[in-house]
């Protein structure tokens, strides 16, 4: 049974003007430590792949957070959600801490969409309740 959905679309010109004047702050916020790594690496050979990357993310925590019903509140927070992509490539969720314990406590499970195309990022992700 659907827990609830989430959609978020993200103005990249937005991330870009927020790393410009915050710089690596900005990223370690919305950022769990793999995922940073992942957008210094891209960062490096092109800025702009960067911050794609890092407006992608934002994207699908943001609707994360709508599909789960939680917005930006705890357990909920930037860093204790991070999207990783399975062998085959489709992105998924990855919780940690508190979040974690909350989402499995309830038994729910994500499906993850993610997409970007010249100054938009755009996600969905749906919550399932496997219960």
């Amino acid at each position: 049974m659907i827990y609830g959905i989430g959609t978020d679309i993200c103005d990249v010109r937005r991330i870009a003007r927020s790393v410009e004047r915050h710089g690596d702050r900005f990223a370690l916020k919305i950022l769990a430590q793999g995922e940073f790594k992942t957008y210094q690496s891209r960062s490096a050979r092109f800025n702009e792949r960067g911050i794609r990357y890092l407006a992608t993310r934002f994207s699908v925590k943001e609707a994360f957070s709508k599909a789960i019903g939680l917005g930006m509140r705890m357990p909920m927070w930037w860093t204790r959600c991070e999207v990783t992509s399975l062998a085959s490539g489709q992105p998924t969720i990855k919780l940690h801490g508190e979040l974690l314990e909350w989402f499995e406590a309830r038994g729910l499970h994500a499906h993850v969409s993610l997409s970007d195309e010249s100054d938009y990022a755009t996600s969905y992700v749906i919550v399932e309740d496997r219960k």
